[in-house]
């Protein structure tokens, strides 16, 4: 009888939380505006032979490239972030090897890392889910060929300075360090400058996030061009679809667009996190497009009242640290009073708050 490898046979499998749900999704970070409407347009205007060749994703990276301030052969487009991740692991791990990772953190570094038979080696967040650079370094051995940062993280919000991550860099000169950039936009500083200076920093980037490309599944991967080169024997050569690489430029060419859904985005983070201050329910200052916060023992009745208000949102208790913990994406101003007058409607009914009493939202 055919069976899988042994790493492969004892990795949990991965299912989406919002498959048949339907409301408001503020389960999966996406744009919750859409793509921009130049965009729409272009991807409309495909033609038959466009959709019946196979995409060159050539002209695109160069796009990309002079986008980030790069060289073309330091960036390679992939099919969202997830295929970079992959990338990575396929390309420096081996069974014998360990991988770093910083918990609570996204779930998919550990199945690319655990398809390889590689081990995880887990290193928890501090309490207010700082990054443990100090642990990170201290637990970095020979055998280390890999450590995966998402900078802001994710679910926490919580990010790590330049400086810092560059220490973990220098610590660790063969392994692989990948700091994964997707939620970029939303925090304005990266290390992406630092990718000249080190062979062994790579930095991945998506437009799922703030360009609202997350259907069409474009993400790119950074690094010295040496490993660069390495990185692109393992990926297949149409890997990115023409949908998308038809939109990408288009997409990056509407900053104003961009801009705007940003400003949408930070403004609602403040008042989501001020309401959840006036509610006295412990939450983390987040520098991502989402809020993660402590509902408590009710947290399971909470996300199940708000998908009855029509929103959906995701349940974190699971995650390291993360008991009774909810995450709720932040997007347009309306989708931010709506998610308020729900909240405000929610807590009131459960008696979540530390008054038990229906908390004021502050429309702008």
């Amino acid at each position: 009888m055919l069976e899988p490898r042994p790493a492969v046979l004892g990795m949990k499998s991965y299912h989406s939380p919002s498959a048949g749900l339907t409301g408001l999704n503020l389960n999966m970070n996406e744009n919750t505006a859409g793509c921009s409407p130049r965009v729409y347009r272009k991807l409309a205007s495909l033609t038959a032979e466009e959709v019946s060749r196979y995409p060159h994703r050539d002209h695109c990276e160069e796009v990309v490239a002079r986008f980030l301030g790069i060289q073309p052969d330091q960036v390679v487009l992939t099919n969202g972030v997830d295929e970079g991740l992959h990338l990575v692991c396929e390309t420096y791990l081996r069974e014998e090897d360990e991988a770093m990772l910083v918990v609570p953190t996204f779930g998919m570094y550990g199945i690319y890392i655990q398809a390889t038979g590689a081990k995880i080696i887990n290193v928890p967040m501090h309490k207010d889910f700082s990054f443990p650079i100090d642990e990170i370094i201290a637990r970095t051995s020979p055998r280390t060929r890999m450590i995966a940062l998402a900078n802001p993280n994710n679910p926490s919000g919580t990010v790590a300075g330049a400086d810092d991550l560059l220490r973990i860099v220098k610590s660790a000169p063969n392994a692989a360090v990948l700091i994964d950039e997707a939620y970029f936009e939303f925090y304005g500083q990266s290390v992406l400058a630092a990718v000249a200076n080190y062979d062994n920093l790579f930095v991945a980037r998506t437009f799922s996030k703030a360009y609202g490309l997350a259907g069409l599944r474009v993400g790119a991967l950074i690094g010295s061009a040496a490993q660069m080169e390495m990185v692109r024997r393992v990926s297949s050569p149409y890997n990115v679809n023409a949908a998308a690489l038809a939109a990408l430029p288009v997409a990056l060419s509407d900053q104003d667009y961009v801009a705007d859904y940003l400003r949408q985005v930070i403004e609602g983070r403040l008042r989501v996190q001020q309401f959840f201050a006036e509610a006295g329910l412990e939450h983390w200052p987040s520098h991502a497009n989402f809020v993660l916060v402590r509902i408590g023992h009710k947290y399971r009745d909470f996300i199940q009242a708000m998908q009855l208000r029509g929103i959906l949102v995701r349940d974190r208790n699971s995650d390291p640290g993360c008991a009774g913990c909810v995450r709720i994406t932040i997007g347009m101003r309306a989708h931010t009073d709506q998610v308020l007058a729900a909240m405000t409607a929610t807590l009131a009914e459960l008696e979540i708050s530390k008054t038990g009493e229906a908390i004021g939202v502050h429309p702008r």
